[in-house]
């Protein structure tokens, strides 16, 4: 992924959260990109009361002045922007249709932050544009920095045969991208858990637990972590190998780090799984800072 060309920022209709408005303003203004701006208005949602007693047209038409007035400085730098507000009740559906028709670099787009209650019940739209959007997903949450200053990539340096292939490489590009373009620093994460093989191991029968087999199988996945983090020349200080649970560490690490955006990857969930959510998923609402989320190379929709 080279410069960004193209920006999708799906806005806020409350008109009360900013922070990924200003991420897609700072992203445009860096890379120069043409910044579309949706908003989608759900019929029957309530934002404001003041809102609900204009007709439809003037909820519209408030919206639009809305973000006239905070992309005009973006516009009067010559940075192609538009802006579209619409009344759907789909509003992922629009969205997807969107993705589909403009091929965006990147979609941009607030955290929707929902309770575990309700999370049991309804799918968020995040969740669902993490499984389902083909493109790129920068889920913003805070812009304490309009543009990051240190992207941290979470990769899985596990063997070949548990690997999602391409994943890898497509998180560490998209990371890139989004460092040079904000000449911010790219650190690479690769967290690790031995007792699930270890367990499997010793219940298979096939080796004993020891310490020298928990040694080896370290070394082992250090060395192709190593291995690819020499391959975009990620310098050693840049290089995180750390033990533990992916969900809980890779949260921890971006808090003690203090990464402005953690670049992770999204699969297919089937089943079970889906109800349960993917690791990405869960991360978002557990990490202090905001998610990139990138597919696998020819992914199917999520």
């Amino acid at each position: 992924m080279g410069q960004y060309q193209r920006l999708l920022l799906i806005a806020d209709p409350s008109m009360r959260h900013h922070a990924a408005l200003q991420r897609a303003m700072a992203l445009a203004e860096a890379s120069g990109a043409a910044l579309h701006i949706a908003v989608f208005i759900e019929p029957l949602a309530v934002f404001d009361d003041n809102f609900q007693e204009l007709p439809r047209e003037g909820q519209l038409e408030e919206r639009r002045r809305w973000l006239q007035k905070e992309t005009a400085g973006l516009s009067a730098k010559g940075i192609p922007v538009t802006i579209e507000v619409v009344w759907s009740n789909q509003p992922l559906a629009e969205t997807l249709l969107h993705v589909a028709q403009m091929q965006p670099d990147l979609l941009i787009k607030d955290v929707q932050h929902e309770s575990a209650l309700k999370r049991v019940f309804i799918t968020p739209l995040d969740w669902h544009l993490l499984r389902e959007c083909p493109v790129p997903v920068h889920l913003v949450s805070v812009a304490e920095h309009v543009l990051p200053r240190k992207v941290l990539a979470a990769v899985d340096s596990a063997s070949p045969q548990t690997q999602i292939p391409g994943l890898n490489d497509q998180i560490i590009q998209a990371a890139n991208a989004l460092a040079l373009q904000c000449d911010a620093e790219l650190h690479l994460l690769n967290t690790y858990d031995l007792s699930p093989a270890i367990f499997w191991e010793g219940a298979a029968g096939a080796a004993a637990w020891s310490a020298d087999y928990a040694g080896e199988l370290r070394n082992s996945l250090h060395l192709a972590f190593d291995a690819l983090a020499d391959r975009y020349g990620v310098p050693p200080e840049r290089r995180h190998f750390v033990m533990g649970s992916a969900i809980n560490t890779i949260a921890e690490f971006a808090l003690q780090s203090q990464a402005d955006v953690l670049v992770m990857g999204t699969v297919q969930r089937h089943g079970l799984e889906t109800l349960l959510g993917s690791t990405t998923e869960y991360v978002l609402y557990q990490a202090p800072c905001n998610i990139l989320a990138v597919k696998p190379p020819a992914a199917d929709a999520l």
